[in-house]
């Protein structure tokens, strides 16, 4: 009799990633390139108008899973723009060395009135370092171009 994985139903069952991209689970998502005000010195992160609709208009606690671990923060929907808490939304960052260019998918993978789970995979946006200084895409005089 052969034993069959059966695919994590929880994300606390969710084995550390190492780094890996996983494949999406078909629930909603959203991709953000962090820039400046995403990781330093505010530290905001707006959710785009397009999960609105999905997400409850009151402040509640969410749960960020990320390579194995999990990071605790507070949802506001109750305001205009719906944000992740600053403070927290920092730690994440600074716990994840994130930085200008990286990117972040959150997927929404629970949604209720009284939490808010995303599994959030990261990617590096690393530029080698001997094309920093020419190519930083920090400034419209040193663009980064993909072919």
């Amino acid at each position: 009799m052969q034993s069959q994985e059966k695919p994590p139903t929880e994300p606390t069952e969710m084995q550390p990633q190492n780094s890996r991209i996983l494949p999406l689970s078909g629930k909603p998502y959203h991709g953000v390139i962090l820039s400046k005000s995403h990781v330093a010195p505010i530290c905001n992160m707006f959710l785009p108008a397009k999960f609105h609709s999905v997400l409850p208009a009151i402040m509640i606690p969410a749960v960020l899973y990320c390579e194995g671990k999990k990071w605790k923060i507070d949802y506001y929907g109750n305001r205009r723009g719906k944000a992740l808490d600053t403070k927290q939304w920092r730690k994440f960052v600074n716990d994840n060395h994130l930085k200008c260019g990286d990117a972040c998918v959150f997927e929404l993978i629970e949604c209720s009135s009284s939490v808010l789970k995303f599994r959030v995979q990261i990617l590096r946006g690393d530029i080698p370092f001997e094309l920093h200084e020419k190519f930083s895409g920090e400034s419209r005089n040193t663009p980064i171009l993909i072919d």
